[in-house]
């Protein structure tokens, strides 16, 4: 497949970009305290760039330093000061034939309020000090203790309203003097972007931010001109978008990224902020105002994972929103659209869903996803698998260490030079790595980039370990991409898989091999303390999950509510079974990433399953179980026909052991080394195969 439109050079008002395909934003602080981008963000961008990327839109982009910061990493465009740093990094960027568009923003009640008039402070000790970032972020826990206290400043709203799910603690109603001053931040802004060389800016009205909170009924309880009718809703983004074309020009280009649904139907509550027919409504005044295109998406932080899609949804499932936007305007239309193949970027232009495709994490994932398309290669293309490590990694990683975000598939994110510029060290040595997971493919794929022959022993008769049974819960299919890309790419890098082939110390040790990783992954935990264990109605969750166990119509415990055992509660619900679930913590799948929660947790509400926390498992027999609870002074009998053990794994590594016990140093890896998600393997194998 040629793939003809999407790589036809298409015009956003003034500026042609030369292709359909646009990297749309996804903070992941790469940048500095003072708003500057780094070296290591221009690396990053200049990767997509050479990567076939039409137009890149980085990460929000402060518009004031006194009390817009989402991150102290993130763009700013606050200061004159930071038009030179900018233009360097559009210079680069342009030089592989790609526009750069900066996204203007400012996150309203979803900032950190102990940002508030800290960042003009914190700028110059930097400056000075340059050590001073990690001494800051060790303060993170207090600073964000202190906002759940509400011992914080506020931040700024368009009025009192109900705290966001996910954001500051502490709102203020904007006075008109504030407002009048934001509009000028913003519209000052876009002039620096401007004369930094920036081909054009982005009004981020989406996800809740503030531009959206004044469109939003549900956030904008204003009763001046600035609130309540549609009319005045629209006035603070209308006067930045007039301020704007004044000041820079109409020639000038400029995109806003709308939230065309906020979704709130979608968690059940149907009359909640605003629904499709507003979204467009306001697409309609935003032609009107001159905008040059608009970036459709959809939701806000209440309604989190309907504009950040875990692994369950469809790929195109909110194509419509796009398709209704472009029905009623006849400027181009930008969209993500949860895209993952080239094929389905193309149907979706085809058939006039929109103009121009967007992804963030495509490009996180593979920097060239686009020119393997272009170059008739997609079977190359490394997939994005939804399992939403970037977003997790971005909020814990920015906000405790000062380090960029990660990509559970791509370990070399924020390290594009380093990579690209690797010498191979290693040539003519030969590599084992013993386990095909995800921990082991990774390390085999980077041990050849040094250079090593690398041979993978797999002792199953399928490569894939642990995300086989990740892969087999309800909707998680595509997590099983992650392992066929990586074979995909081990056959090209011509890398020996040897699957049903078990590895033992003598097997390896006839090899002589130069470097060894084991990355033998982990097995179910059977604490031996629980009476009963081993019985014949116990079975584990990997069983139940890759169908060796098969329950159907029976009344099941299932012990453990971490993402495998909601995982495995799925699965027995659609089968007919009556689920209880007991879980040790006091909360359900405590430390998880709370989306998977919520999307697991929105299928299992309707089965009735039960839930009992703080609950441990003490005893199984033949047709019950027994539990203790209030710290073991309660004791209660629950009737069972079966239990389902969902407790987490333990590490497989005896291996380590004998190999060492030969005279073979080897390394650990993935959950051989620590039980953890798939971005934990990976990133655990590509620390493993460099440090060797």
């Amino acid at each position: 497949m040629s793939y003809e439109m999407m790589f036809t050079p298409c015009n956003i008002g003034t500026m042609t970009v030369k292709n359909r395909i646009v990297m749309t934003a996804a903070e992941f602080s790469l940048g500095q305290p003072n708003g500057q981008p780094t070296e290591t963000m221009t690396d990053y961008f200049v990767k997509r760039a050479d990567g076939g990327v039409g137009l890149i839109i980085p990460g929000i982009c402060r518009v004031n330093d006194m009390g817009a910061t989402s991150s102290f990493t993130q763009l700013s465009m606050a200061r004159d000061e930071n038009i030179d740093p900018m233009k360097k990094m559009a210079r680069k960027i342009h030089e592989h034939g790609a526009k750069l568009c900066i996204q203007l923003h400012h996150p309203g009640r979803q900032g950190y309020s102990s940002s508030i008039n800290s960042l003009p402070l914190i700028i110059p000790i930097v400056d000075r000090f340059p050590e001073f970032p990690s001494m800051l972020f060790k303060a993170t826990p207090l600073l964000l203790g202190l906002e759940s206290k509400k011992v914080c400043m506020s931040m700024q709203a368009p009025s009192k309203a109900e705290l966001s799910a996910h954001g500051a603690t502490r709102i203020h109603a904007m006075s008109k003097r504030e407002i009048k001053s934001l509009i000028n931040d913003f519209i000052k802004a876009a002039v620096r972007c401007k004369k930094a060389d920036v081909d054009a800016v982005e009004l981020h009205s989406t996800h809740g931010y503030i531009l959206h909170q004044f469109l939003s009924p549900n956030t904008n309880r204003r009763t001046d001109e600035y609130g309540g009718s549609f009319e005045n809703r629209m006035r603070f983004i209308s006067e930045i978008i007039t301020g704007i074309k004044r000041e820079c020009g109409k020639d000038y280009p400029l995109i806003v990224r709308l939230t065309a649904d906020e979704m709130y139907d979608r968690i059940g509550k149907p009359g909640k902020g605003y629904g499709l027919e507003e979204g467009k409504k306001i697409a309609v005044e935003l032609e009107k105002l001159g905008v040059d295109a608009i970036n459709v998406s959809s939701a806000c932080y209440d309604t989190y994972n309907y504009w950040l899609e875990p692994t369950s949804f469809e790929p195109g499932w909110r194509a419509y929103l796009a398709k209704e936007i472009k029905s009623v305007v006849n400027i181009p239309i930008i969209a993500a659209n949860f895209i993952r193949s080239p094929e389905q970027a193309e149907r979706q232009l085809e058939e006039g869903y929109q103009d121009f495709v967007g992804s963030a994490r495509n490009f996180i994932c593979d920097p060239d996803w686009a020119k393997k398309a272009q170059e008739g290669h997609p079977e190359r293309i490394r997939r994005c698998i939804g399992c939403l490590h970037c977003i997790k990694s971005f909020m814990y990683n920015a906000s405790f260490k000062g380090t960029p975000g990660e990509c559970a598939l791509n370990p070399t994110v924020g390290h594009e030079r380093e990579w690209d510029s690797l010498v191979p060290d290693s040539v003519g040595k030969t590599a084992v790595v013993v386990g095909a997971g995800p921990a082991g493919l990774t390390a085999a794929l980077t041990l050849k980039k040094r250079g090593f022959a690398v041979t993978v022993l797999e002792k199953e008769k399928k490569a894939g370990g642990q995300v086989n049974t990740a892969s087999s819960g309800p909707h998680k299919d595509k997590l099983h991409w992650a392992i066929e890309d990586m074979l995909t790419e081990c056959k090209l890098q011509k890398i020996k898989v040897k699957t049903g082939t078990e590895a033992t110390a003598e097997s390896i040790a006839e090899l002589k091999p130069d470097a060894v990783i084991v990355a033998t992954g982990g097995t179910p935990l059977k604490p031996k303390s629980i009476k009963g264990i081993d019985s014949e109605n116990t079975c584990t969750a990997p069983d139940v999950l890759l169908g060796k166990v098969k329950i159907k119509n029976k009344k099941v415990a299932v012990i453990g509510s971490g993402l495998t055992g909601l995982e495995t509660t799925e699965k027995l619900n659609e089968n007919g079974n009556e689920v209880t679930v007991i879980e040790m913590a006091d909360e359900i799948a405590k430390g998880a990433w709370f989306q998977f929660v919520d999307d697991s947790m929105s299928r299992i509400k309707p089965y009735g399953t039960k839930f009992l926390l703080g609950t441990r498992l003490e005893e199984i027999e033949e047709g019950s179980v027994t539990v203790t609870s209030d710290n073991g002074r309660k004791t209660s009998i629950i009737p069972v026909d079966c239990v389902v053990l969902a407790m987490g794994i333990k590490p497989e590594n005896g291996l380590l052991e004998e190999l060492k016990a030969k005279g073979i140093k080897a390394a650990l890896a993935g959950d051989a080394e620590k039980g953890g998600t798939i971005g934990n393997a990976t990133h655990s194998a590509f620390k493993a195969a460099m440090s060797i």
